[in-house]
């Protein structure tokens, strides 16, 4: 089991251990980007209390991402993945198309089970829950979809594997 320590900006570090055994695809996919350096100095951009925060955009504003996409690993996608999408989950995030997802993620802020089977979890925050409750708390949304302004985006100083 490898471990993801995400480091952000003024709010500390979050330890997520991701489940290759669910999702192999998502995990090679988002430590291959966190070994490379691809998060470092991205943002979290889309943050929704009482749902999730988003980040891992290179262009900041939730349409960018990595040189490449990856096969969505979800039920409606034709794969069996038993990670449930409750408080502390990380996920990928993805377009309309189910083999949209690239480098941005998620990490559930509270039970949202509503995108099982349709979103690929690939692990579980084991410590730092605090620190995405403080980023949630903090957040300040320029419109209903969670948008934060640029200069108001928690940075992800780095992600290393462990």
């Amino acid at each position: 089991m490898q471990t993801a320590v995400i480091n952000v900006k003024n709010y500390g570090t979050i330890r997520v251990e991701l489940n290759e055994k669910e999702a192999p695809i998502s995990v090679k996919n988002f430590v291959e980007l966190a070994q490379a350096g691809f998060y470092n100095g991205l943002t979290f951009h889309r943050i929704i209390s009482g749902f999730m925060i988003q980040g891992g955009d290179p262009n900041g504003n939730g349409t960018g991402g990595s040189k490449h996409t990856i096969k969505g690993e979800f039920q409606q996608n034709g794969v069996k993945n038993t990670i449930s999408h409750v408080r502390g989950t990380i996920s990928m995030a993805r377009a309309m198309d189910p083999n949209s997802a690239s480098s941005q993620f998620f990490i559930v802020h509270s039970d949202s089970k509503f995108l099982d089977g349709g979103y690929t979890g690939f692990g579980t925050v084991t410590e730092g829950m605090e620190v995405v409750d403080s980023i949630c708390n903090d957040a300040k949304p320029a419109d209903g979809n969670g948008t934060i302004r640029r200069a108001e985006q928690p940075i992800i100083e780095s992600i290393a594997i462990e």
